[in-house]
């Protein structure tokens, strides 16, 4: 699923709310779908293919419908406020937590039976317990080692504004992906900071500024750009895809708990509007199962499962190992600050 701002949460909800309608009816979902018993409405802001495999499973085990609608994580988050007083969706499904923040803030998730949060650590989870922490992913440097050896990369997030890498980083300003880092930044170094950073970032960047990280990982393994900042399952995935012949990239890691090291959480809650609170809290409940947990930590998603007796097997940087900014859920937020931030820079 790619992942692209299509609109700042500043947009007029009425607006949202129309659009919203018209997917809807596009993507063969209805209002009569969601609230038929048996079946729920999953918004999702996932990958494809990882959410697939959940639902599809899901629908085996229990023989409940999943009603699936793709889009990016803000653009479903935006839909879901403009839809309160006709809601359509049962449960929201994110790659990263700030959209699910961003609705626990307005009150419109509900609680999360507290069976299901236990299966979890709490410090992946909603302080609140209103949504849950389903896999993981870190953030990483993708690299083509015949436009830069590893010696010359950027060990801190900050020297991605170094003029030192003019025309060699590429750069997907729109993606959810990178909001949790200029958070991290934010928190670290003070907004002012923050932001000549990403006007370095910027001037860096120039035509190499792509609409997502799938695009960022093509160029640099292709040769078109030097490096660039991605969550690492791009890279695992795109090895899978391509076979390992084709890979002229590498990754690399910033350097232990550097702002830029971050690790983000996929999260799933249940709406408070929902007509069917029971069986979208199964579902939720069946990502972090064993099982769902399994299908993550054996599929092709390359995320991290978040359940502590379930290990990915790919061939990557075991969870345990991983050495990230100690940023905790809370402190990232819902995203408002670095959108913020990213408006100001003239990057969104």
């Amino acid at each position: 699923m790619t992942t692209r701002l299509a609109s700042a949460r500043s947009l007029a909800v009425a607006s949202v709310a129309v659009l919203a309608a018209a997917s809807l009816t596009a993507c063969g979902g209805s209002t009569a779908s969601a609230a038929g018993k048996g079946s729920i409405t999953l918004y999702s802001g996932q990958h494809e293919q990882t959410t697939q495999s959940l639902v599809s499973a899901f629908e085996q085990q229990t023989g409940i419908k999943v009603n699936v609608r793709y889009n990016d994580e803000d653009t479903f988050a935006d839909e879901i406020v403009a839809e309160q007083k006709h809601p359509r969706a049962d449960v929201f499904y994110t790659e990263n937590s700030p959209a699910l923040d961003y609705l626990q803030n307005k009150g419109l998730l509900a609680p999360l039976d507290k069976s299901t949060l236990a299966v979890t650590p709490s410090q992946y989870n909603s302080p609140q317990g209103d949504w849950e922490g389903i896999s993981a992913r870190v953030s990483v440097i993708i690299y083509n080692p015949s436009l830069i050896s590893a010696s010359q990369l950027p060990t801190s997030v900050l020297q991605l504004a170094s003029p030192q890498y003019k025309g060699k980083l590429a750069f997907a300003a729109g993606e959810t992906d990178f909001q949790p880092i200029v958070t991290s930044v934010a928190r670290t170094y003070g907004q002012a900071a923050a932001l000549s950073w990403l006007e370095g970032i910027k001037a860096n960047a120039g035509s190499r500024s792509y609409p997502d990280n799938e695009t960022i990982a093509d160029e640099v393994n292709r040769g078109a750009a030097a490096f660039g900042v991605v969550n690492q399952y791009y890279w695992y995935r795109m090895q899978a895809e391509l076979g390992a012949g084709a890979m002229h990239s590498k990754i690399a890691y910033f350097a232990p708990k550097d702002p830029g090291y971050v690790l983000d959480v996929s999260g799933a809650g249940v709406l408070k509007s929902s007509k069917n609170q029971t069986d979208a809290q199964k579902f939720v409940a069946f990502l972090v199962s064993k099982q769902g947990q399994q299908i993550i930590a054996q599929g092709i998603s390359y995320e991290y499962p978040l359940d502590d007796g379930v290990t990915t097997t790919a061939p990557e940087t075991p969870f345990a190992q991983l050495q990230p900014n100690p940023i905790t859920i809370p402190e990232l937020g819902d995203g408002s600050t670095a959108i913020s931030l990213l408006g100001k820079a003239g990057l969104l």
